[in-house]
């Protein structure tokens, strides 16, 4: 097979699942099977992640299939630099999950809550150190990990695509995360920059923790509305 043939092809793999996976996240398909199946409605962020998964293993086989001759080979100081990187990306991504509810990042706490609402599976407005710092630190430390792998060209093609939708993704997931918190979210993202550390622009702990106390605050009146729209007439 051709060598574009087989770009195109992974690219068109990549950009499926990209689309799909975006689309499932979107608070309209969500909020249309809240609406049709309230029930099993708990179950959505888990049936994602189960098919995210699944279906990663389709452009990720491609890739693999059609591995070729290295196009980034990191050698001598530069594969310390970069594998020291990579490391301490690690390192930092493991240091964060303290900070997280995996639970609801998983799906299984609205699964076993029987949480069955839209409002109800988003997350409380909180900041993780690295929060302070960057807007998105998981896609931040997903890039730099990324980007500090000897690579092929199907792989490069593979990290090229993944970094477009991760700045893309980033973005649309902010929209939501404005939508539902507002100004104190508004404020945080004036003041921190979305995925590449800038020196002059940070929080400190002190004004992290006042955004903090403000979006706790300000998280009771879309979630109190939305329990009221969502309660069933006795």
């Amino acid at each position: 097979m051709h060598t574009t043939t087989q770009i195109t092809l992974l690219s068109a793999a990549w950009l499926g699942y990209f689309a799909l996976h975006s689309l499932l996240a979107a608070r309209s398909v969500k909020e249309a099977v809240e609406r049709r199946w309230p029930r099993w409605f708990r179950g959505y962020r888990l049936a994602y992640n189960l098919l995210a998964l699944i279906l990663l293993l389709v452009p990720l086989g491609m890739m693999i299939a059609w591995r070729g001759a290295p196009v980034i080979d990191w050698q001598g100081p530069a594969a310390w630099v970069a594998n020291g990187l990579a490391l301490g990306a690690v390192g930092l991504f493991a240091w964060t999950l303290r900070y997280y509810d995996m639970g609801e990042f998983a799906g299984t706490r609205q699964w076993a809550e029987h949480e069955e609402t839209v409002d109800g599976a988003m997350e409380h407005f909180t900041l993780s150190p690295l929060h302070r710092f960057v807007r998105h630190p998981w896609y931040t430390l997903g890039l730099v990990i990324l980007w500090t792998r000897d690579m092929d060209l199907m792989q490069l093609v593979s990290s090229l695509w993944a970094t477009a939708y991760l700045v893309v993704g980033s973005r649309l997931e902010e929209r939501k995360l404005m939508a539902f918190h507002g100004a104190v979210y508004r404020r945080y993202r004036s003041r921190v920059p979305g995925l590449v550390p800038l020196p002059w622009r940070y929080l400190t702990a002190e004004q992290a923790a006042r955004l903090i106390r403000r979006g706790s605050l300000q998280d009771r009146w879309p979630r109190e509305s939305s329990a009221n729209r969502h309660e069933k007439p006795r």
